[in-house]
């Protein structure tokens, strides 16, 4: 996928991890909306893999392709078993946090906190590498603490790079590890995208994505006249129509207006068959919240699913009411 990108000057669109977030109905729901877009898991530990319910764990909708499984860990061999376990279950790319800088990640001594371990990251890259029969790509900061990044940043990407990583992702901002929360995280330190770029033009054979701050489809394109690939995390979360124009303002598809009524039905459906399953309404829905921001109703639909999804016994009719309630053909008034 990367090389062949690389080779064909293809840009590539991702829909960030993110913990809490990117489950398997949110995904379905972002597949609905781009059938191109790179969606990519949320963080899951080496460990529980192992150990846990794979099943629970690694699960997905097929119609989720194509769609990268994010590990988490510092540990080469249970990285590795990991990536055998995630074989059976064909993700299309294995991809290690080094990114994340929440406290339960740094008390596993991995995420953000590996920027400060780079030999250690590149054997695990190698022992993923090892096993895998897909591509294993990397995640990260700038930086961590009091670091340099203009110093840290080109030997990290080196170390991995000759380990096999097959591209790297970049958030252009440091990690402050201590004295900041996660979601401090995401907006004090300041953005470095002109030295991400600069990783970029001083490894032109390499494929490096950027990732942080980046709002809408304007910025995500703009990114792209220096970069590989654009990532985007809570914009796509909290905005999710944005994500209906990726296929044509990325990869040069069809300009076509979304299938709203589609949507609905599909995800009347998939909430239905979840539902059998033994799972709740909210579950599926509260991924939703984020459609129509700035259309008429809007408001009125996320108060829908806020509050009727979380019924007990709540149904997809729920889904129905609540696109019922936005105006999706505005009529706009007659200058007089």
């Amino acid at each position: 996928m990367y090389r062949q990108a690389l080779a064909n000057g293809e840009k590539i669109f991702a829909v960030a991890p993110m913990i809490d977030w990117t489950d398997t109905r949110c995904r379905f729901l972002h597949r609905q909306l781009s059938k191109r877009a790179l969606l990519f898991t949320e963080m899951i530990v080496a460990d529980a893999i192992i150990h846990g319910q794979r099943d629970r764990l690694l699960g997905y909708h097929p119609q989720e392709h194509p769609v990268a499984l994010q590990l988490g860990g510092s540990d080469p061999a249970k990285l590795a078993e990991a990536v055998r376990i995630a074989e059976d279950y064909r993700y299309d790319e294995i991809n290690l946090n080094v990114g994340c800088p929440s406290d339960r990640v740094q008390s596993g001594t991995f995420g953000a906190c590996l920027m400060r371990e780079p030999d250690v990251v590149a054997q695990c890259v190698s022992a993923m590498k090892a096993v895998a029969t897909v591509p294993v790509t990397v995640k990260c900061r700038i930086g961590v603490d009091d670091q340099e990044p203009e110093t840290v940043l080109p030997d990290f990407l080196g170390r991995v790079v000759a380990a096999g990583a097959d591209a790297v992702w970049i958030h252009a901002r440091k990690a402050w590890l201590q004295g900041l929360s996660p979601k401090e995280n995401r907006e004090v330190p300041p953005l470095d995208y002109e030295l991400v770029y600069r990783m970029k033009r001083e490894n032109p054979d390499v494929f490096v994505g950027i990732n942080g701050g980046i709002a809408d489809l304007d910025q995500a394109c703009d990114h792209l006249q220096h970069m590989d690939g654009v990532m985007l995390g809570r914009a796509a979360y909290h905005n999710t129509s944005i994500l209906a124009d990726v296929d044509h303002r990325i990869y040069g598809g069809e300009a076509r207006q979304p299938d709203w009524m589609g949507l609905r039905d599909t995800m009347m459906a998939y909430a239905a068959g979840y539902i059998a399953e033994g799972g709740r309404l909210n579950h599926v829905t509260r991924h939703m919240v984020g459609l129509f921001q700035g259309m008429p109703g809007a408001r009125r639909f996320r108060q829908i699913l806020s509050s009727d999804a979380t019924r007990p016994g709540a149904g997809p009719e729920v889904i129905e009411a609540a696109f019922a309630a936005v105006d999706f053909n505005p009529t706009k008034e007659l200058a007089g």
